[in-house]
Protein backbone atom coordinates (compact mmCIF):
# COMPACT_ATOMS: atom_id res chain seq x y z
CA UNK A 1 0.00 0.00 0.00
CA UNK A 2 2.90 2.31 1.17
CA UNK A 3 4.41 1.59 -2.62
CA UNK A 4 0.73 2.20 -4.44
CA UNK A 5 0.91 5.67 -2.00
CA UNK A 6 4.44 7.08 -2.67
CA UNK A 7 4.21 6.04 -6.68
CA UNK A 8 0.94 8.02 -6.97
CA UNK A 9 2.26 10.80 -5.23
CA UNK A 10 5.48 11.11 -7.52
CA UNK A 11 3.39 10.73 -10.92
CA UNK A 12 1.01 12.92 -9.84
CA UNK A 13 3.91 15.47 -8.78
CA UNK A 14 5.56 15.37 -12.06
CA UNK A 15 2.14 17.01 -13.33
CA UNK A 16 2.54 20.23 -11.42
CA UNK A 17 4.32 22.17 -13.62
CA UNK A 18 2.38 21.54 -16.42
CA UNK A 19 -1.10 22.39 -14.78
CA UNK A 20 0.03 25.65 -13.34
CA UNK A 21 1.78 27.12 -16.49
CA UNK A 22 -1.76 25.59 -18.24
CA UNK A 23 -3.71 27.61 -15.61
CA UNK A 24 -1.65 30.51 -15.54
CA UNK A 25 -2.37 30.48 -19.36
CA UNK A 26 -5.53 30.36 -18.73
CA UNK A 27 -5.93 32.69 -16.61
CA UNK A 28 -3.96 35.52 -18.89
CA UNK A 29 -6.14 35.06 -21.05
CA UNK A 30 -9.68 35.51 -19.57
CA UNK A 31 -8.07 38.44 -17.12
CA UNK A 32 -5.47 40.38 -19.05
CA UNK A 33 -6.70 39.88 -22.99
CA UNK A 34 -9.44 41.82 -25.49
CA UNK A 35 -12.16 40.23 -26.71
CA UNK A 36 -10.09 40.45 -29.78
CA UNK A 37 -7.50 38.81 -28.49
CA UNK A 38 -9.35 35.93 -27.60
CA UNK A 39 -11.21 35.54 -31.26
CA UNK A 40 -7.78 35.67 -32.37
CA UNK A 41 -6.90 33.15 -30.15
CA UNK A 42 -9.40 30.90 -31.25
CA UNK A 43 -8.98 31.29 -35.10
CA UNK A 44 -4.99 30.27 -35.13
CA UNK A 45 -6.63 26.74 -33.34
CA UNK A 46 -7.11 25.66 -37.07
CA UNK A 47 -3.39 24.28 -37.09
CA UNK A 48 -3.95 23.02 -33.52
CA UNK A 49 -3.78 19.56 -34.69
CA UNK A 50 -0.36 20.06 -35.64
CA UNK A 51 0.20 21.51 -33.17
CA UNK A 52 -1.40 19.13 -30.63
CA UNK A 53 0.37 16.14 -32.20
CA UNK A 54 3.97 17.42 -31.97
CA UNK A 55 3.49 18.57 -28.55
CA UNK A 56 1.61 15.11 -27.21
CA UNK A 57 5.18 13.15 -28.49
CA UNK A 58 6.74 14.36 -25.66
CA UNK A 59 6.93 11.23 -22.85
CA UNK A 60 4.89 13.31 -20.30
CA UNK A 61 1.35 12.54 -19.62
CA UNK A 62 1.24 16.48 -18.35
CA UNK A 63 0.46 17.80 -22.28
CA UNK A 64 -2.64 15.61 -22.20
CA UNK A 65 -4.12 17.26 -18.89
CA UNK A 66 -3.16 20.78 -20.03
CA UNK A 67 -4.92 19.61 -23.04
CA UNK A 68 -8.20 18.87 -21.36
CA UNK A 69 -8.27 21.86 -19.28
CA UNK A 70 -7.73 24.13 -22.33
CA UNK A 71 -10.44 22.35 -24.26
CA UNK A 72 -13.27 22.42 -21.03
CA UNK A 73 -12.55 26.62 -21.50
CA UNK A 74 -12.71 26.09 -25.32
CA UNK A 75 -8.85 27.37 -26.14
CA UNK A 76 -8.52 24.50 -27.96
CA UNK A 77 -10.75 22.69 -30.31
CA UNK A 78 -11.54 18.90 -29.92
CA UNK A 79 -9.94 18.02 -33.11
CA UNK A 80 -6.84 19.08 -31.05
CA UNK A 81 -7.35 17.39 -28.06
CA UNK A 82 -7.75 14.38 -30.06
CA UNK A 83 -4.53 14.94 -31.68
CA UNK A 84 -2.95 15.23 -28.33
CA UNK A 85 -4.86 12.60 -27.09
CA UNK A 86 -3.47 10.12 -29.40
CA UNK A 87 0.24 11.35 -30.05
CA UNK A 88 0.95 11.17 -26.50
CA UNK A 89 2.87 8.59 -24.97
CA UNK A 90 3.20 8.46 -21.36
CA UNK A 91 5.80 6.19 -20.30
CA UNK A 92 6.69 4.53 -23.37
CA UNK A 93 9.72 6.46 -24.63
CA UNK A 94 11.56 6.32 -21.34
CA UNK A 95 10.90 2.23 -21.03
CA UNK A 96 12.23 1.91 -24.70
CA UNK A 97 15.26 3.91 -24.21
CA UNK A 98 16.10 1.94 -20.77
CA UNK A 99 15.88 -1.38 -22.74
CA UNK A 100 18.02 0.35 -25.64
CA UNK A 101 15.17 -0.11 -28.35
CA UNK A 102 17.18 0.94 -31.55
CA UNK A 103 16.47 4.95 -31.70
CA UNK A 104 15.25 4.52 -35.33
CA UNK A 105 12.46 2.02 -34.32
CA UNK A 106 11.72 4.51 -31.52
CA UNK A 107 11.46 7.62 -34.01
CA UNK A 108 9.35 5.33 -36.31
CA UNK A 109 6.64 4.59 -33.88
CA UNK A 110 6.90 8.14 -32.65
CA UNK A 111 6.12 9.06 -36.25
CA UNK A 112 3.29 7.20 -37.18
CA UNK A 113 1.45 8.26 -33.66
CA UNK A 114 2.52 11.86 -34.54
CA UNK A 115 0.80 11.30 -38.21
CA UNK A 116 -2.29 9.41 -36.91
CA UNK A 117 -2.62 12.28 -34.39
CA UNK A 118 -2.23 15.12 -36.23
CA UNK A 119 -4.54 13.39 -39.34
CA UNK A 120 -7.57 12.35 -36.89
CA UNK A 121 -7.44 16.11 -35.39
CA UNK A 122 -7.49 17.71 -38.58
CA UNK A 123 -10.37 15.52 -39.90
CA UNK A 124 -12.32 15.82 -36.97
CA UNK A 125 -12.22 19.43 -36.58
CA UNK A 126 -13.30 18.86 -40.71
CA UNK A 127 -16.12 17.03 -39.57
CA UNK A 128 -17.37 19.39 -37.33
CA UNK A 129 -17.47 22.60 -39.83
CA UNK A 130 -19.17 20.53 -42.06
CA UNK A 131 -21.80 19.44 -39.52
CA UNK A 132 -21.86 23.67 -39.00
CA UNK A 133 -20.47 22.98 -35.61
CA UNK A 134 -17.46 25.40 -36.30
CA UNK A 135 -14.86 24.91 -33.12
CA UNK A 136 -13.37 28.40 -34.16
CA UNK A 137 -16.84 29.51 -33.46
CA UNK A 138 -17.54 28.21 -30.04
CA UNK A 139 -16.66 31.25 -27.23
CA UNK A 140 -13.49 30.72 -24.73
CA UNK A 141 -15.70 30.04 -21.01
CA UNK A 142 -14.39 31.97 -18.45
CA UNK A 143 -12.66 29.31 -15.94
CA UNK A 144 -13.81 30.60 -12.84
CA UNK A 145 -17.27 31.03 -14.12
CA UNK A 146 -17.49 27.02 -14.76
CA UNK A 147 -15.65 25.86 -11.35
CA UNK A 148 -18.21 28.36 -9.76
CA UNK A 149 -15.13 30.19 -7.55
CA UNK A 150 -13.66 33.68 -6.78
CA UNK A 151 -10.76 34.63 -8.54
CA UNK A 152 -10.56 37.85 -7.48
CA UNK A 153 -6.69 37.40 -5.55
CA UNK A 154 -4.96 37.84 -9.29
CA UNK A 155 -3.87 35.38 -11.91
CA UNK A 156 -0.77 34.23 -9.80
CA UNK A 157 -2.99 32.75 -6.50
CA UNK A 158 -5.86 31.97 -8.84
CA UNK A 159 -3.66 29.61 -11.08
CA UNK A 160 -2.23 28.17 -8.06
CA UNK A 161 -5.29 27.22 -6.75
CA UNK A 162 -6.64 25.33 -9.60
CA UNK A 163 -3.54 23.62 -9.60
CA UNK A 164 -4.14 22.52 -6.38
CA UNK A 165 -7.49 21.79 -6.77
CA UNK A 166 -6.50 19.39 -10.04
CA UNK A 167 -3.45 18.22 -7.97
CA UNK A 168 -5.49 16.84 -5.49
CA UNK A 169 -8.25 14.84 -7.42
CA UNK A 170 -5.26 13.73 -9.77
CA UNK A 171 -3.21 12.31 -6.66
CA UNK A 172 -6.73 10.15 -6.14
CA UNK A 173 -7.34 9.10 -9.11
CA UNK A 174 -3.72 7.65 -9.26
CA UNK A 175 -3.79 5.87 -5.68
CA UNK A 176 -7.31 4.59 -6.95
CA UNK A 177 -6.12 2.77 -10.04
CA UNK A 178 -2.79 1.52 -8.40
CA UNK A 179 -4.93 -0.12 -5.79
CA UNK A 180 -6.94 -1.52 -8.83
CA UNK A 181 -3.63 -2.57 -10.55
CA UNK A 182 -1.84 -4.01 -7.68
CA UNK A 183 -5.24 -6.60 -7.02
CA UNK A 184 -5.66 -7.53 -10.40
CA UNK A 185 -1.98 -7.73 -11.13
CA UNK A 186 -0.29 -6.44 -14.32
CA UNK A 187 0.12 -10.43 -15.50
CA UNK A 188 -3.62 -11.19 -15.26
CA UNK A 189 -3.96 -8.46 -17.60
CA UNK A 190 -1.49 -9.02 -19.88
CA UNK A 191 -2.87 -12.20 -19.84
CA UNK A 192 -5.61 -11.47 -21.62
CA UNK A 193 -3.67 -11.41 -24.69
CA UNK A 194 -3.06 -14.77 -24.79
CA UNK A 195 -6.52 -16.09 -24.72
CA UNK A 196 -7.87 -13.75 -27.04
CA UNK A 197 -5.07 -13.03 -29.72
CA UNK A 198 -7.62 -12.06 -32.55
CA UNK A 199 -8.61 -8.71 -31.04
CA UNK A 200 -4.81 -7.52 -29.93
CA UNK A 201 -6.32 -4.01 -30.87
CA UNK A 202 -9.33 -3.88 -29.47
CA UNK A 203 -8.26 -5.27 -26.07
CA UNK A 204 -5.14 -2.42 -26.32
CA UNK A 205 -7.57 0.17 -26.75
CA UNK A 206 -9.48 -0.75 -23.78
CA UNK A 207 -6.12 -1.37 -21.27
CA UNK A 208 -5.04 2.43 -22.58
CA UNK A 209 -8.62 4.03 -21.52
CA UNK A 210 -6.97 3.11 -17.70
CA UNK A 211 -6.96 6.72 -16.71
CA UNK A 212 -3.24 5.99 -15.27
CA UNK A 213 0.28 6.16 -16.54
CA UNK A 214 0.57 2.42 -15.92
CA UNK A 215 -1.58 1.71 -18.92
CA UNK A 216 1.44 2.69 -21.02
CA UNK A 217 3.47 0.92 -19.26
CA UNK A 218 2.08 -2.16 -19.62
CA UNK A 219 1.11 -1.95 -22.89
CA UNK A 220 4.76 -1.32 -23.61
CA UNK A 221 5.83 -4.11 -21.60
CA UNK A 222 4.16 -6.56 -23.31
CA UNK A 223 5.04 -5.72 -26.47
CA UNK A 224 8.95 -5.83 -25.57
CA UNK A 225 8.13 -9.08 -24.07
CA UNK A 226 6.44 -10.14 -27.84
CA UNK A 227 3.21 -10.53 -26.14
CA UNK A 228 1.55 -8.29 -28.50
CA UNK A 229 2.45 -7.03 -32.24
CA UNK A 230 4.27 -3.22 -33.01
CA UNK A 231 0.26 -2.64 -34.32
CA UNK A 232 -1.24 -3.88 -30.82
CA UNK A 233 0.94 -1.75 -28.97
CA UNK A 234 0.47 1.41 -31.18
CA UNK A 235 -3.64 1.52 -31.13
CA UNK A 236 -3.58 0.48 -27.16
CA UNK A 237 -0.69 3.75 -26.60
CA UNK A 238 -3.14 5.78 -29.12
CA UNK A 239 -5.94 5.39 -26.99
CA UNK A 240 -3.63 5.75 -23.55
CA UNK A 241 -4.06 9.68 -22.58
CA UNK A 242 -3.02 8.84 -19.11
CA UNK A 243 -4.96 10.76 -16.27
CA UNK A 244 -6.11 13.45 -19.10
CA UNK A 245 -9.35 10.93 -19.38
CA UNK A 246 -9.47 11.18 -15.88
CA UNK A 247 -9.54 14.96 -15.47
CA UNK A 248 -11.90 15.56 -18.47
CA UNK A 249 -14.62 14.35 -16.47
CA UNK A 250 -13.54 16.60 -13.73
CA UNK A 251 -13.23 19.96 -15.41
CA UNK A 252 -15.35 19.44 -18.84
CA UNK A 253 -19.24 19.98 -17.59
CA UNK A 254 -21.35 17.65 -19.55
CA UNK A 255 -21.42 14.06 -18.92
CA UNK A 256 -22.99 13.03 -22.19
CA UNK A 257 -19.95 15.28 -24.20
CA UNK A 258 -17.17 13.35 -22.31
CA UNK A 259 -17.95 10.08 -23.09
CA UNK A 260 -18.60 10.52 -26.38
CA UNK A 261 -15.30 12.17 -26.69
CA UNK A 262 -14.07 8.73 -24.51
CA UNK A 263 -15.63 6.79 -27.42
CA UNK A 264 -14.60 8.14 -30.40
CA UNK A 265 -10.64 8.27 -29.05
CA UNK A 266 -11.45 4.77 -28.33
CA UNK A 267 -12.77 4.04 -32.04
CA UNK A 268 -10.12 6.15 -33.98
CA UNK A 269 -7.19 4.25 -31.76
CA UNK A 270 -8.35 0.67 -32.59
CA UNK A 271 -9.12 1.36 -36.05
CA UNK A 272 -6.43 2.78 -36.58
CA UNK A 273 -4.26 0.20 -34.77
CA UNK A 274 -6.45 -2.76 -36.77
CA UNK A 275 -5.43 -0.70 -40.66
CA UNK A 276 -2.12 -1.06 -39.19
CA UNK A 277 -2.19 -4.59 -38.63
CA UNK A 278 -4.23 -4.71 -41.94
CA UNK A 279 -1.31 -3.15 -44.42
CA UNK A 280 1.27 -5.19 -42.66
CA UNK A 281 3.34 -2.81 -40.69
CA UNK A 282 6.79 -3.62 -38.88
CA UNK A 283 9.39 -1.35 -37.74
Amino acid sequence: MLDVLLDALIDSLKLLPFLFITYLIMEYIEHKTSKKAKETIKKSGKWGPLVGSILGVVPQCGFSVSATNLYATRVITLGTLIAVYLSTSDEMLPIFISEAVPIATILKILGVKLLIGMIWGFLIDFALRKMHKNPEDEKIVDLCEREHCHCEHGIFKSSLKHTLNIFIFIFIVNVIMGIIIHIVGEENIAGIFSNIPLLGPVIAGLIGLIPNCAASVIITQLYLDNVITVSTMISGLLVGAGVGLAVLFKTNKGIKENIKIVCLLYAVGVISGIILELIGFTI
